[in-house]
C-alpha cells in the first residue's frame, strides 16, 4: 500500500510538472490579429490609379523574426488568425497580392509589409497598408503632334525585362517592374506639295533609367509651330527634350 501511493504521487508530480511547463509556453505567447488596408495612389500627384484592386482574401502573408529566427507563411490573413498567437518578440508582416514579373496593362502588384511587437498575455492590433509595387508609365500624343504627323505614328515602350509593348495609342497605365523603360517610335510627314509621300521621321528615343514603384510616368509627345516645327517629349509636363524637327530629325528621313 504505501509503494502505490509513491508511485501515485510520482504521477502526480509529473503531471503537474507538464501542466505547468505547457501553461508557461502559453503565457510567453500575444495574440495578434491583422487588418489590411488596401491603397491604390500614386506618389507623384496622390491620383487613384485605374487598376483591378485585389481582395483581402488575394494577398499572401508571410512573417519573420526581426530579432529572432522565425518564418511563417500563410495563404492569407485569415488563415493566420484563425490561430492568432506568436511567441514575445519583434516581427515582420509583409503581404503580397500579384507578381511584379508579370507586365501589362491592369497588372497590378500590390505589396505592404509593417514591423509590430509581440507582448506575452496582450493582444496586439497590427494595420497592414498594401500600396501599389509597380512603376506606371502612360504615353500620350497631343493633338499638335497628330496634325503634323498626319502620316501616322507609331510608338514602343520596352521594359527593362526586354518586354514591348505598342503604346501609339495608349489609353490605360502600364504597369510595370520598377527599373528602366524607353520610347522608341517614327512618324510620317505630310506629303510634299508634288505628291512625294511623306517623309518617315525616326522619333529621338526617350529612355528613364529609375523609375520608382508607386509613380506614375507620363511621358508626352508634342509638336510646337512657332515659325518653325519643334517636337518637344515632356515627362509629367517637364520639358526633357526640343528638337527642331526640320533640321535635327530630317538626316533620319526614309
Amino acid at each position: 500500500m504505501k509503494k502505490f501511493f509513491t508511485l501515485a504521487s510520482l504521477v502526480a508530480l509529473a503531471l503537474c510538472g507538464c501542466t505547468n511547463e505547457h501553461k508557461g509556453e502559453a503565457n510567453e505567447k500575444g495574440a495578434v490579429n491583422f487588418d489590411l488596408t488596401i491603397s491604390n495612389e500614386v506618389d507623384d500627384t496622390r491620383a487613384n490609379v485605374s487598376c483591378t484592386t485585389p481582395a483581402t482574401e488575394d494577398f499572401t502573408l508571410k512573417i519573420e523574426g526581426v530579432d529572432h529566427t522565425f518564418n511563417a507563411e500563410y495563404a492569407n490573413i485569415a488563415a493566420f488568425n484563425e490561430d492568432g498567437y506568436l511567441h514575445y518578440g519583434s516581427y515582420k508582416a509583409t503581404v503580397t497580392a500579384g507578381n511584379i514579373a508579370e507586365e501589362g496593362y491592369d497588372k497590378a502588384t500590390f505589396v505592404g509589409s509593417e514591423e509590430f511587437e509581440v507582448v506575452a498575455r496582450h493582444d496586439s492590433a497590427v494595420t497592414i497598408t498594401a500600396t501599389i509595387a509597380n512603376a506606371i508609365v502612360k504615353v500620350e500624343t497631343t493633338e499638335n503632334f497628330r496634325n503634323y504627323f498626319v502620316g501616322g505614328h507609331t510608338l514602343e515602350l520596352t521594359t527593362a525585362a526586354g518586354n514591348k509593348f505598342d503604346v501609339s495609342a495608349q489609353s490605360e497605365p502600364l504597369f510595370f517592374a520598377p527599373g528602366e523603360f524607353k520610347v522608341n517610335g517614327t512618324a510620317v510627314k505630310q506629303a510634299n506639295q508634288s505628291g512625294a509621300e511623306g517623309a518617315v521621321i525616326t522619333l529621338p528615343e526617350y529612355k528613364m533609367e529609375s523609375a520608382a514603384a508607386q509613380t506614375l510616368y507620363t511621358v508626352k509627345f508634342d509638336v510646337k509651330d512657332a515659325g518653325q516645327a519643334t517636337l518637344e517629349i515632356t515627362l509629367n509636363e517637364t520639358l526633357v527634350e526640343s528638337i527642331d524637327i526640320e533640321q535635327e530629325l530630317n538626316d533620319n528621313a526614309q
